[in-house]
Order: C-alpha cells, then structure tokens, then sequence
C-alpha cells in the first residue's frame, strides 16, 4: 500500500498539472471501488475548477471551486498517473479519467479496487469518518517527542504496532515504521508505554527525517507504485533493514554469524524487519 511519502509524491506531482484548471470531463468507468462512487459522481466533477490539492494522512485532497472536496485513497494497489497522449487507449484498470482544459488527462489506476473516492464539502472534511480519529501529521509542527511519549503512555502493545495504529501518528505504514524504528535504536518488539523521555525523541526525529528523505527519492517503489509521470520511486535502495533479512545492515559490525543479521518476524500478520543487536 502507498503510505505517505508516496501519497505526498503523487500530490506534488500533480499540483502543477491540476491547480488552477477545470475539469472538462470525468469519465467513470465502473459503479464502485472499496465503495460505490457518490451519486452522480462524474457530472458532479465536470466543469468544477481545482482550487488545490493536500494531503492527510494516506489521502488525497482535491479542492474544488463550489466548496468541496474530492477525497481519494489508493488503496493496495492504486496509481494516478498523468497522461499526455491523446486518445490513447485506457488499460483495463483505469477507472476514472479526468481530463483538464489543458489538455491533458489523470488516470486513476486501481488493478484490487481497494482504493476510494468521495465527495465532501469542505466544512464537513475534518468530521469525515476517515479522517476524524487521525492522530498528527508526522511532517507537522505537532509531532514530537513530547506528542509521542503522551499518545504511547500505558499502550501495553508492541511499538511497532503502536506506531501502524493511525490515531498514533497519521499516515505512517509497515516499511517507514520497521526504518524509523531501526534509525531511532528501538526494538519493535519493546513495549509502546517504555518509549518516553529520550527514546521517543529519538524516535519522533527518526519518524520525520526518514519520511524527509522518502519523498525526496520519490517514495518507494514496490510492486504497484509509480510517481504521477509514470517514474518509479527510488528509496527502496536506501532501505536500511526493510526487505533486507539475513543481511548485514548499514554499518554492520555486529557478529553476523551470531545474530543472524537483520531478521524477520511477524507482527499483527505483517512482516517486521530489524537489527537485534542495534535495535534495543
């Protein structure tokens, strides 16, 4: 699944091609996603002007002249992808188009169907019952060590886990919690309610500054991902310990024929990777 810094990739790559223009028409091509499309949902996009586009958390915001917003979630598999060639044929799995007064067209691809669209006016945004229950932004001026240590105090869960949980730390997933967590020295086995005082700094710095430098490359390319103009993203080779057992990691001067190296378990049915004699 795209997880943050894809979903603020795809944003940036977009804004330029859609801030400021009208939508000339929408097609829809199927009923539903995860869920059915608003009623009327590509008559209701026609003609609107993109006023901006933000994201929160895994979400896509697109602001609309007239008061709305178009929410879209990716969902495991889902792409937006800008389309310059005209009347070229629509794959498959290109379930919405979106063709702007510039002449150009935003795919949405989705091969699993598990992403989202909704139409919400924007003074109901914040209640949504997606985003309501959101913790804070990792990027924002409200996470940090402070934030973290109160939101973990008395969560007898993993950290790990803790840290996937999105009323946490919004928009944080499987692979930049398994890196943050290998940066910040903590196990992911550790119990959440443990990480106060300077652990957790460490942790909320490591949360941030890997986030940083995956959008900076462009986010990580696995399996379905690909930047708005079609460009796979480039941090996967910087991951530490992600997808990486049995090897040393970054730095590695640990006896690995006694450790193991970097090992895999699994947590809550997702795989976690760390270091055993770095992570503590």
């Amino acid at each position: 699944m795209p997880e943050l810094p894809e979903v603020e990739t795809i944003v940036r790559g977009l804004r330029p091609h859609l801030e400021g223009r009208r939508l000339v028409r929408v097609v829809q091509r199927r009923p539903d996603l995860r869920f059915p499309f608003p009623e009327n949902f590509a008559a209701r996009l026609t003609g609107r002007r993109v006023t901006g586009l933000g994201r929160r958390a895994k979400y896509m915001l697109i602001g609309l002249d007239g008061g709305e917003v178009l929410l879209c979630h990716l969902g495991m598999s889902g792409r937006m992808v800008l389309d310059r060639t005209e009347d070229a044929p629509l794959d498959p799995h290109d379930h919405v188009v979106f063709e702007t007064d510039a002449g150009e067209r935003i795919r949405f691809n989705d091969v699993r169907r598990f992403g989202l669209m909704d139409l919400v006016a924007e003074q109901d945004l914040q209640a949504h019952k997606l985003l309501r229950d959101l913790g804070p932004e990792p990027l924002g001026n409200a996470f940090n060590g402070a934030a973290l240590a109160t939101a973990l105090k008395g969560r007898r869960t993993p950290i790990k886990a803790a840290l996937l949980d999105q009323r946490i730390v919004a928009g944080l997933g499987n692979i930049y919690a398994c890196e943050a967590l290998f940066h910040a020295g903590l196990s992911p086995r550790r119990q959440a309610y443990t990480v106060q005082g300077g652990r957790a700094q460490r942790l909320a710095w490591a949360v941030r500054d890997v986030l940083q430098r995956a959008i900076e490359a462009g986010g990580s390319s696995l399996r379905d991902y690909v930047q708005a103009d079609g460009e796979l993203g480039y941090f996967q080779h910087h991951w530490a310990v992600y997808g990486r057992e049995m090897e040393p990691c970054p730095g590695c001067t640990c006896e690995r024929a006694r450790t193991g190296a970097i090992r895999r378990i699994t947590q809550a049915g997702r795989s976690t990777f760390y270091c055993p004699t770095r992570q503590r």
